[in-house]
């Protein structure tokens, strides 16, 4: 239960992102595609970093 909610809130957040701003989402992938291979990787593990530092605030917050 709690897992379908946690995507949908993804899923809530992306589609409003692409629907406000679509443009920016472009701008974002083209940026996104002029970094090199290992500046991606540590772009993605930061965010995956700063997702579990979202969740274990939630926890400790009594929000889960």
């Amino acid at each position: 239960m709690l897992m379908l909610y946690g995507i949908g809130l993804v899923l809530l957040i992306e589609g409003l992102v692409y629907a406000l701003a679509p443009s920016l989402v472009e701008d974002l992938l083209e940026a996104l595609k002029n970094l090199s291979l290992e500046m991606r990787r540590t772009f993605g593990f930061l965010v995956l970093v700063l997702g579990v530092c979202f969740l274990l605030a939630a926890r400790a917050m009594g929000a889960v």
